[in-house]
């Protein structure tokens, strides 16, 4: 076996790791836990058997439009390395694990030479395993030290559903080691009264970037003897730390580091994930340190049925009258029902929290029409309910209670939900990354699993089932964050100086531009430089100037009226569009209207309803041009990148029927402007451009419009972005260009990453963007490649075939070789421009 990626002299270390073939053996999943309730695989209908029965129905059949077969691997297995502690070894016997598989072994050895690594293997591959051998054997050395409190590790899960399913994992595999190993999770649920008690025993706390930010880093005295032990730092997930809340997290990281510093410590990072692009370099970027990479998976896989499917087109027309798809909900919650009726254990993944409860709702509705004893074994599982719902959720699906859960990304990561035979997901999730974790859920036990991918009326989701090697001949996307982004920075320094002031020498550690932004803070009096360091000023905490998700502040509480019960929350910046006056909201299988808003006090007042529609919100944006970073000429026209200012407000709110889409009415809205300072990207078109693509006055504004909803439902397959990270405008004539425009801008302040992945990759984007737009078969735009479902303007005015005409001239002109390089910066007056576009996500 080659060790790949490894430095020179671990190969004769690792001499001992004599890799086999396997032909029976027990996977290690994540927290492989042997006493669920496990059907046996053998009384299992083949994933091809399913696929077949949920095609079965009248024109069903057609709506599949290829399925991809991934066979199954055999493994290999290795020994572990002889500094793990004998006993770890034996209490991962007695789980039924008696070798690992060589990657395993391989990251083990890393951890326990002091090496940072990042294990990226597949779903179930045993990553859990990989890390916590090191983990538990440094631990239970510990346990043995003359000072009492020996090492400490600190686990970091992007949700608390994921550190909760790790402990209890980590309590039954520790079990032989007795009181060795104290693990306990410390996050916003946990009871004030347990939290004393981690802070003072607990060997292995398991925390989410939230808790460590605003409670852990900012009460570090009174975690010193933790931080001053602590060994090992486990990020879970690690490819879920991209774009704003990935450079949140890098900082956070970078604080926790400084810190430990202090104390005299000096942990080692052991990182995760299963679908992870140029891992070394993305996790090296998140944590500031170089990274070992081990990616060669040696676990054994179960065969994989991939199926595309895309729901029919209904006698029903939309906006301009372009034909209606079945809407990828309604498609969804009936195969979740089909499987639930042939009891194959399922997930169905959505992208939005009502979605996830609209698709509960129907697969219920219909179930009851079937046997009313199958209701009670479906429901909806997302983010925004209270802790006490979401862990009877959980307990539920582990014990097999559930047959069915539509569910949004929540349950993405690695929660245990072994023993899942299909997964239906319910629209492109952004990333091929999301698609390969989401798909990963199912066939965890070893044993073959379906997933099925169904197509919304989008123009990436029809580009995608039409053109399957866009997702199964290429790799998942490489992790974009920019942890110098000045906006994420910022706080973090404050952050850092309000925990120890902060000192010149500090600076290498925060990055590049931190003493400029040292300056600026400085200049705003919120540091003050006394001597050789620089003091929080201020009274309040530092640590709360900044969400690290990105919300913008504090959450709005929905309660309903009547009663004055908390039902649960939603992010600040989704508030205006998502519970606005008059929006449908779903709790729990239950529907509410949005009586009022109340922004100052953070409160949406509900009341329970039955209405016959959903609500989609409506939005105005403008955009100016502050700073030209960077352009190139691609004919006479040009492609950008700079900063820019974006003005969004929600103006109205569109009434939908249930299943089929059709626009019922319009009500207007009174909500205050948003600003928004960012980065963007745009190209323009000149005169002779337009005069060759036939463009004519009256149809520019409707191809530059087409031309921006196409270019912004592709951008994800090039960057870790789905189309609600990013917004677009596009102008006839823009005022700082002075030229027809079309922006595309991320919607994050200060810049997320996007926009520039998109100026490095423009030419294969825009192709893609033209080849949906004129694949399409519809005669003058429809939802699947130009109409957007966010359109501030109602999709008008759209021209199909003058953006197909526009986009051509544009890549006649753009240059060969390098995506985008080359160009000097200039500088760009202010200005504001009202245009037509999808607005500021939300």
């Amino acid at each position: 076996m080659a060790f790949n990626h490894l430095p020179a002299g671990v190969h004769d270390a690792l001499a001992p790791l004599s890799v086999k073939p396997v032909t029976h053996s027990v996977p290690m999943a994540k927290n492989h836990r042997p006493d669920h309730p496990q059907p046996d695989p053998a009384s299992r209908p083949s994933p091809e058997t399913v696929l077949h029965r949920l095609a079965s129905g009248p024109s069903r059949s057609a709506r599949i439009t290829h399925t991809e077969h991934l066979p199954p691997r055999a493994g290999r297995h290795a020994v572990w390395p002889d500094r793990i502690r004998a006993e770890v070894i034996a209490a991962v016997r007695e789980r039924g694990i008696e070798h690992p598989w060589a990657h395993q072994a391989i990251a083990a050895e890393h951890a326990l030479d002091g090496d940072s690594v990042v294990v990226a293997t597949g779903t179930a591959s045993g990553k859990s395993l990989a890390y916590l051998m090191p983990v538990l054997s440094a631990l239970l050395d510990g346990s043995e030290a003359p000072n009492g409190r020996g090492a400490t590790a600190l686990y970091l899960s992007p949700t608390k559903a994921l550190a909760a399913d790790q402990c209890r994992a980590v309590r039954e595999l520790a079990a032989p080691l007795g009181n060795a190993v104290r693990p306990a999770v410390y996050d916003g649920d946990t009871p004030f009264e347990e939290r004393e008690w981690v802070r003072q025993y607990a060997n292995y706390v398991l925390t989410n970037p939230d808790m460590l930010h605003r409670g852990i880093l900012p009460s570090h005295p009174r975690w010193s003897s933790f931080l001053k032990s602590l060994k090992y730092v486990v990020i879970d997930e690690c490819h879920t730390y991209r774009g704003v809340f990935g450079s949140h997290v890098a900082q956070v990281l970078r604080r926790l580091r400084r810190l430990c510093a202090r104390y005299g410590a000096s942990p080692v990072f052991l990182l995760a994930s299963a679908t992870a692009a140029e891992p070394s370099v993305a996790a090296r970027r998140l944590t500031g340190l170089p990274v070992v990479e081990v990616a060669d998976d040696a676990s054994p896989r179960g065969e994989l049925v991939f199926a595309l499917w895309e729901p029919p087109l209904t006698e029903l027309h939309g906006e301009k009258g372009a034909p209606v798809r079945r809407t990828a909900t309604a498609e969804t919650a009936d195969l979740l029902t089909d499987l639930t009726v042939q009891g194959v254990r399922s997930v169905a993944f959505v992208r939005s929290r009502r979605g996830a409860e609209l698709i509960s709702v129907i697969a219920q509705e219909r179930l009851a029409e079937v046997d009313r004893s199958l209701v009670r074994r479906v429901a909806a599982y997302r983010g925004g309910y209270l802790p006490e719902e979401r862990r009877a959720l959980e307990r539920a699906l582990h014990s097999g209670d559930l047959l069915g859960l539509a569910a949004t990304t929540a349950l993405e990561l690695g929660v245990d939900i072994s023993g899942l035979d299909a997964v239906v997901i319910a629209g492109y999730p952004g990333t091929r990354a999301s698609l390969w974790q989401q798909a990963g859920r199912a066939g965890r036990s070893g044993q073959g699993a379906l997933a099925v991918l169904v197509a919304r009326d989008d123009p990436l989701d029809t580009y995608l089932v039409h053109h399957p090697e866009a997702l199964f001949d290429r790799p998942v996307e490489s992790t974009v964050l920019d942890p110098d982004n000045p906006y994420v920075l910022a706080p973090h320094l404050c952050a850092a100086a309000a925990e120890i002031p902060l000192t010149e020498a500090d600076l290498e550690l925060f990055g590049p531009v931190s003493a400029d932004v040292l300056g600026q803070l400085e200049a705003a009096k919120l540091l003050r430089r006394r001597t050789r360091a620089w003091h929080w000023t201020r009274r309040e905490r530092a640590a709360d100037l900044t969400d690290i998700r990105g919300t913008g502040g504090p959450p709005v509480q929905i309660v309903e009226e009547g009663t004055g019960r908390l039902l649960g929350t939603v992010d600040a910046e989704a508030a205006h569009s998502a519970v606005h006056e008059g929006a449908v909201h779903l709790h729990q299988g239950r529907t509410y209207l949005v009586r009022s808003l109340d922004l100052k006090d953070s409160v949406a007042l509900v009341e329970q309803a039955d209405p016959p529609y959903s609500t989609a919100a409506r939005d105005t944006t403008s955009i100016a041009v502050l700073e030209t970073e960077t352009e190139i000429p691609w004919g006479s026209g040009r492609l950008c990148l700079g900063s820019v200012e974006v003005t969004n407000q929600v103006v109205s709110f569109l009434r939908r029927r249930l299943i089929t889409g059709e626009v019922m009415g319009e009500t207007k809205l009174d909500l205050p402007p948003r600003t928004l300072r960012t980065r963007a990207v745009w190209w323009t078109v000149t005169e002779d451009q337009l005069d060759e693509a036939r463009i004519n006055p009256e149809i520019l504004g409707g191809a530059l419009h087409a031309a921006e909803h196409a270019s912004i439902g592709m951008l994800p397959l090039f960057a870790t972005c789905d189309r609600w990270d990013i917004g677009g405008v596009s102008v006839p004539l823009h005022p700082d260009t002075l030229l027809p425009t079309v922006f595309v801008y991320d919607g994050h302040p200060g810049g997320a990453g996007f926009a520039e992945r998109a100026f490095h990759t423009a030419r294969a984007w825009l192709t893609a963007t033209r080849e949906a737009i004129a694949s399409c078969e519809c005669e003058a735009g429809c939802p699947s490649c130009i109409q957007s479902p966010k359109c501030g303007n109602g999709n008008e005015p759209l021209h199909k075939r003058g953006a197909v005409r526009l986009l051509t001239t544009l890549l006649r002109g753009a240059p060969e070789g390098a995506e985008a390089e080359g160009g000097g910066a200039r500088a760009v007056g202010e200005g504001g421009a009202r245009a037509v576009g999808e607005g500021e996500p939300s």
